[in-house]
């Protein structure tokens, strides 16, 4: 007789060495989608929530909840460690939310730093009282099913780019931006030239430059 498949499937994963994730709190994200060649921000039409809550940087903890569905980001409040940001694909649908106040919450009270989806959430009063910054692509009344399958610390691709739990996952008024696990090292090593490159540049606007430094090094 055949095995049934397990409604969620839920995968271990390694996190990254909090000391370098440390190092990309409150860096601006267009440092840090310099820093990997330009690229790295989810689309555009992600918004956070609540506006005045919109910071966050933590380690990806993902969720496959599917259209119309939250039974994986359910379960994946059991993966949650203090730091994660819960990164749950709603392949997405946006014809209900995937989540309010009430998970949201829940997954604050276990140490959670963010939330990210390509579906929508609700209860917007609630979510301001949780505090919880939270990315949506909208948001609805609507409420999702609870029937799964899904996944939890599998590959999910959300919002255009593919994330992997243990990614380091960063957001500001710029956007959300996903730094893969294996280049974060070497995002963390580029950052220091950014960061003084971009201080002389502001320098030079603030002195009364009306050209980029670099027109003028051309032959």
């Amino acid at each position: 007789m055949i095995e049934e498949v397990p409604l969620i499937q839920v995968a271990a994963f390694a996190r990254p060495d909090p000391a370098l994730v440390a190092q990309l709190r409150g860096t601006p994200t267009g440092f840090v989608c310099d820093a990997m060649g330009g690229t790295g921000a989810l689309d555009h039409r992600l918004r956070p929530a609540v506006p005045e809550q919109l910071a966050m940087c933590g380690v990806a903890l993902t969720c496959h909840a599917g259209p119309a569905d939250n039974l994986a980001l359910i379960h994946a409040l059991d993966s949650v460690t203090p730091g994660d940001v819960i990164v749950a694909a709603a392949d997405g649908y946006t014809g209900c939310a995937v989540t309010g106040d009430l998970l949201l919450g829940m997954a604050r009270n276990r140490g959670a730093t963010g939330f990210v989806t390509d579906g929508c959430v609700r209860d917007l009063a609630g979510i301001r009282q949780v505090g919880l910054p939270a990315w949506a692509m909208g948001v609805t009344p609507n409420s999702p099913h609870r029937n799964g399958p899904g996944t939890v610390g599998h590959p999910v691709t959300v919002a255009g780019v593919l994330v992997n739990a243990g990614d380091v996952v960063l957001a500001d008024a710029d956007g959300v931006v996903v730094v893969p696990r294996e280049r974060l090292a070497e995002v963390v090593a580029r950052l220091p030239a950014i960061r003084e490159a971009e201080a002389r540049a502001d320098a030079a606007v603030r002195a009364g430059a009306i050209s980029p430094a670099f027109l003028k090094q051309r032959p």
